[in-house]
C-alpha cells in the first residue's frame, strides 16, 4: 500500500464530483479529440445522480491533495444495439451486467498503478453487490496504452475494428473481466483508505 502514497483512492464523495467531471471532460476533448457526445456521455452531466445516489453504481476516484487525478465508474446498463453488435447487447443485458466506464488518469499521474487499483476496487464492488453476473467494458484501441492495459486485466470477447461500429477514429474492442466474489475483508478496503490506465 505504501507504494501508492501520496494518493487517496476511494468511492467518490460529493466534493469530488466537480473535479471528476473536469477530468472526464478534459479526457474527451484533449485525449479523445471528439469532445462531449450526449448519446455516449449522458452520465457525466449528473455524476452525483448517476453514480453516488444509485446503490448499484459506483464512481471511484484517486485524489492528490484536493485534486481528482483519476476516475473509474461502474453502472448497471449493458451495451446498446446499435451502435454495438447485437450479440454483445444480448450477452451483456442491463441489470445483471456491470459496465466499467470512465477509466481515466491525468497524464502526469500515469504509471503509478492508479487505473489498476481503481479497476480492482470497481470489480470488488460489482462482486460484493450481488446482482451482477458479468463485468463488461469496451475501449477505443486508438488511445495510446488502452489496448495493452485492458489485455493485461480482461478477456477479449469481440473485436469490432473491422466493422468500424463507432465511425472513423474509434477502433472498439469489447472485453470482459472475470467477476469472482472477493474475500470478506475486501469489501471494507474497497470503499476507502489511502492507496493508488494508462
Amino acid at each position: 500500500m505504501d507504494r501508492h502514497f501520496p494518493y487517496l483512492v476511494r468511492h467518490a464523495l460529493p466534493q469530488d464530483v466537480p473535479g471528476a467531471r473536469r477530468l472526464i471532460l478534459d479526457t474527451f476533448y484533449r485525449e479523445f479529440g471528439y469532445g462531449y457526445v450526449p448519446a455516449w456521455h449522458a452520465d457525466v452531466v449528473d455524476l452525483q445522480g448517476h453514480y453516488l445516489d444509485h446503490p448499484r453504481h459506483a464512481l471511484l476516484v484517486a485524489v492528490l491533495g484536493e485534486e481528482v487525478v483519476a476516475t473509474t465508474a461502474l453502472h448497471s446498463t449493458g451495451p446498446a444495439h446499435p451502435p454495438h453488435p447485437r450479440e454483445i447487447a444480448r450477452r451483456y443485458p442491463s441489470g445483471t451486467t456491470a459496465q466499467l466506464v470512465r477509466v481515466y488518469v491525468r497524464a502526469e499521474h500515469r504509471r503509478h498503478g492508479l487505473a489498476r487499483e481503481l479497476v480492482r476496487r470497481a470489480r470488488a464492488f460489482a462482486a460484493e453487490e450481488g446482482g451482477y453476473r458479468r463485468l463488461y467494458l469496451h475501449t477505443n484501441t486508438e488511445i495510446p496504452g488502452a489496448e495493452p492495459f485492458w489485455r493485461s486485466l480482461a478477456e477479449e470477447v469481440h473485436d469490432a475494428r473491422p466493422t468500424g461500429e463507432h465511425g472513423p477514429g474509434v477502433a472498439t474492442v469489447h472485453f470482459e473481466i472475470p467477476l469472482h466474489r472477493p474475500a470478506a475483508t475486501a469489501g471494507a478496503a474497497g470503499r476507502g483508505g489511502g492507496l493508488e490506465t494508462m
